[in-house]
């Protein structure tokens, strides 16, 4: 099982950010997790459905976070998070090929691990276990316990798809294919897929200026216009049925 359950986007100051994403996808903060403050961190949690946006922004100088947004000009994508039943296997392929684990997180009914992001390139990677059973709606520590009391469905219902960009998305492709033990699927020249149980992760080539990283994320929706009006009235960039939140694409599937 391998499943897109979270994405973590890095911000310059966590409060307009989450202010924006849940003013124009209808979604609410369900957790803040003091866990990241060893890392100069603060964060929010924010259900679509029994996936996770998660936002994080420094508070100090000198966080890893904070010379991600420097490279990459700003605000936007910065983790994909994925769901596994299988962590000691994945452990072993990661000391296999040679790819650093950066924070192994273990907290008994949740264990993590979070990749050398130039061991895998694009953007950084984790793999996560759960109790639960491996069940959509099921725990998940990062979110706190009660996570499903906040889900809001009334626009938005789920995250189907990350957009990791490249000079070479190919050899990303097939690199983030080798990690995660998932086979390539070429759609067109410069675009590839790796599917997951709900979702897929798609490598297109870079084209606005940003380099190497998470781009964008599509989004079901339930009320377009209603996303739509709501990203106008925030000064949030629109483009068809792309929005621009916190430096991040999220398009919009019907």
């Amino acid at each position: 099982m391998l499943r897109l359950r979270q994405i973590c986007l890095v911000a310059s100051e966590l409060e307009p950010a989450v202010a924006d994403l849940e003013a124009v996808f209808g979604i609410a903060t369900c957790f803040h997790d003091p866990g990241v403050e060893k890392f100069g961190l603060v964060n929010a949690l924010l259900p679509i459905g029994n996936n996770f946006l998660e936002v994080v922004a420094p508070f100090r100088d000198g966080t890893a976070a904070g010379r991600y947004i420097e490279r990459r000009g700003g605000d936007g994508g910065y983790i994909v998070i994925l769901q596994c039943d299988d962590i000691p296997e994945r452990l072993a392929r990661c000391e296999k090929l040679g790819v650093r684990i950066v924070n192994h997180m273990d907290y008994g009914t949740y264990e993590g691990l979070q990749l050398h992001p130039r061991d895998t390139g694009g953007s950084m990677l984790e793999t996560s276990w759960s109790a639960g059973n491996g069940a959509p709606d099921g725990p998940w520590h990062p979110a706190g316990k009660t996570w499903q009391e906040a889900v809001k469905t009334d626009r938005v219902s789920a995250m189907t798809a990350a957009e990791l960009q490249s000079d070479d998305p190919d050899a990303l492709a097939a690199r983030w294919g080798e990690i995660l033990d998932v086979t390539p699927q070429p759609i067109t020249d410069g675009v590839t897929l790796l599917p997951l149980e709900n979702a897929v992760l798609r490598f297109v080539l870079a084209r606005d200026g940003r380099g190497e990283g998470l781009g964008e994320v599509d989004i079901h929706v339930s009320d377009r216009d209603a996303v739509l009006a709501a990203a106008k009235a925030r000064n949030c960039p629109t483009d068809g049925d792309v929005v621009t939140v916190c430096g991040t694409r999220f398009r919009l599937i019907s």
